[in-house]
C-alpha cells in the first residue's frame, strides 16, 4: 500500500482521472509569438540592463506565422487543452485603430486548436500593454479599466465561436508587484502606493470583462490565473514569523480572488475596495510553482517585513527559480476550494534545461492533484507551463520551461523526454504507481 494523505492505494493501482479532464499546457503570446513591436514588453527588452544577457524576445517561437506546427506536437502529445493569450498591442495597435487581420489570425489559432481536438482557453491580458496605453500612464489611469473593457468587447465576438473559456488577467498582484513596487517590469515604478492603485484599476477591469464576456456569450465560464505561492513561517514558533506568513499570503494569495468574490482586498480594504468586482468568477485559476518560508525582518516593508528564502536542503530549479515542492499544490487548491467554484490549474511547471527533474515534478504533482479530486475539491484541467521554451520575461532566454526544447535562433524543436512523460498520462487519463515510483521518488 501506498499513502496519499489520509488514504492508502494498492501499490499498483493506477490514478485515475476523470474522464471529461482537461490535459494540457499554456503559452503567452508575447513570449512566443515574436515581434510583438508595439507593446511595453517590447520597448522594456531594448533597453540596456532590463533583460538577463541582453536577450530580447525577437521571433519568440515564431507563433505569428507558424504555431500550427506546435498544435500538431501538443495533439501527438495526446493533449486536449491548450491554454493561450491574445495580444492587446496587435489587436489594438493605437486607441483609434484595430487590425482586423490580426483578429483573423488569432481566428485561425483557436480554430486549427479545436481541428486537432484541442480545447483553447484564452487569456485577455498577460502581462503585455500597448505603448499608446503604456505611454498614457497604464493601469494608473482612472480610465484603464474602460479602456480594457473596450478592448474586450472587440475581440470577444469574433473569436466565441471556438473559444466558451476565457481568463480575464494573468497574476494581477504578481504583476502590479513587479511592475510598480519592485519594479523589475515595466514601467519600473518603485511605490507601494503605485501598486495597490493599478491593482484597483485591474479588479475593474476584470469585473468589466467578465460582465461584457457573459453578455457576448452567456454560456462561457470566465475567471483569471492567480499565482499562488505558499509562506510558511520559518520558525513556527514564533509569533512574528507566523504574523507576516499570513500577510504575505492574505496579499499574494488572497487579494484579487477577495476582490472577486467580496468586492473587497481585505489585505488593504482601504484601498481596494471594488464592490462591483463581487461574484464575478466562474472558475478558479491557480498557478503554483513553489513556497517560501518567510521570517520576520523590519527592513523588508515592501515585502511586508518579510524575508523571504528556500527551505535548507530542499531540491532548486534552474536559476534558483524556487523549492520543488509537490505538497504545496495540494495545499492551495485546498484553499482554492475555499471559493466554492471549479478549479482549472493554469500553470504548473518549472525550468529546468537538462531535463533531469521534469518527469518526477509532472508525476509528483500531478499525485497531489488526484490527492485533491479525491477528496472532493473540484479540479477540472492542468495546464503544464510550458508547451514550448519561451522568452521568460526579465529572464529572457535563461529558463527552459518547456516539454519540447526550442532553439530561438533556428526555430528548431526538439521534444524533451519529459513529453513523452506527460504525453502518456495525457493518452491514458491516469498515473501508474509504477512510473510515481519510478519518477516521483
Amino acid at each position: 500500500m501506498i499513502t496519499l494523505g489520509a488514504m492508502s492505494v494498492p501499490e499498483h493501482s493506477p490514478l485515475q482521472f476523470p474522464p471529461d479532464f482537461r490535459w494540457g499546457t499554456a503559452t503567452s503570446a508575447h513570449q512566443v509569438e515574436g515581434d510583438n513591436l508595439h507593446n511595453d514588453w517590447w520597448a522594456w527588452e531594448q533597453q540596456p540592463g532590463r533583460i538577463k544577457n541582453g536577450d530580447r524576445s525577437g521571433r519568440a517561437c515564431d507563433w505569428w506565422d507558424h504555431a500550427e506546427r506546435d498544435f500538431d506536437l501538443a495533439a501527438k502529445l495526446h493533449q486536449n487543452a491548450h491554454r493561450l493569450s491574445v495580444e492587446w498591442s496587435r489587436i489594438q495597435p493605437a486607441p483609434d485603430r484595430w487590425d482586423e487581420e490580426a483578429i483573423g489570425r488569432y481566428r485561425e489559432m483557436l480554430h486549427a486548436l479545436r481541428q486537432r481536438g484541442i480545447q483553447p482557453m484564452v487569456t485577455l491580458h498577460h502581462f503585455t500593454n500597448p505603448l499608446w496605453f503604456a505611454d498614457r500612464g497604464g493601469w494608473e489611469r482612472d480610465d484603464a479599466a474602460m479602456l480594457f473593457a473596450r478592448f474586450v468587447e472587440r475581440v470577444v465576438p469574433p473569436l466565441a465561436e471556438f473559444a466558451d473559456l476565457w481568463c480575464t488577467l494573468n497574476e494581477p498582484v504578481g504583476w502590479a508587484f513587479s511592475a510598480y513596487v519592485s519594479g523589475i517590469w515595466p514601467p519600473g515604478g518603485r511605490s507601494i502606493r503605485r501598486g495597490l492603485g493599478a491593482l484597483t484599476q485591474l479588479l475593474q477591469g476584470h469585473a468589466a470583462a467578465y460582465r461584457i464576456v457573459h453578455r457576448l456569450q452567456p454560456q462561457a465560464q470566465v475567471g483569471f490565473a492567480n499565482y499562488f505561492r505558499l509562506f510558511d513561517p520559518a520558525n513556527a514558533a514564533s509569533p512574528f514569523d507566523r504574523i507576516v506568513a499570513r500577510q504575505q499570503d492574505r496579499f499574494v494569495n488572497r487579494a484579487f480572488i477577495d476582490g472577486t468574490a467580496i468586492g473587497r482586498v481585505r489585505a488593504f480594504p482601504w484601498v481596494a475596495n471594488v464592490p462591483e468586482a463581487a461574484g464575478t468568477m466562474d472558475f478558479v485559476g491557480v498557478n503554483y510553482y513553489t513556497r517560501d518560508l518567510v521570517a520576520f525582518d523590519l527592513h523588508r516593508p515592501k515585502h511586508l517585513f518579510g524575508r523571504n528564502f528556500t527551505a535548507p536542503g530542499a531540491p532548486i530549479s534552474d536559476g534558483e527559480y524556487g523549492e520543488i515542492y509537490p505538497e504545496g499544490l495540494y495545499r492551495v487548491l485546498q484553499m482554492a476550494a475555499e471559493y466554492r467554484k471549479p478549479i482549472f490549474i493554469t500553470e504548473n511547471g518549472l525550468p529546468d534545461e537538462d531535463d533531469d527533474r521534469r518527469s518526477d515534478f509532472i508525476v509528483s504533482h500531478l499525485r497531489q492533484v488526484w490527492r485533491a479530486i479525491h477528496e472532493g475539491i473540484p479540479v477540472r484541467g492542468y495546464y503544464h507551463w510550458s508547451l514550448v521554451d519561451n522568452f521568460e520575461w526579465a529572464a529572457g532566454w535563461s529558463l527552459k520551461f518547456g516539454l519540447i526544447e526550442v532553439d530561438p535562433a533556428t526555430q528548431t524543436r526538439t521534444p524533451r523526454p519529459s513529453a513523452s512523460v506527460y504525453a502518456e498520462i495525457c493518452g491514458g487519463g491516469t498515473v501508474s504507481f509504477a512510473r510515481l515510483e519510478r519518477f516521483a521518488r
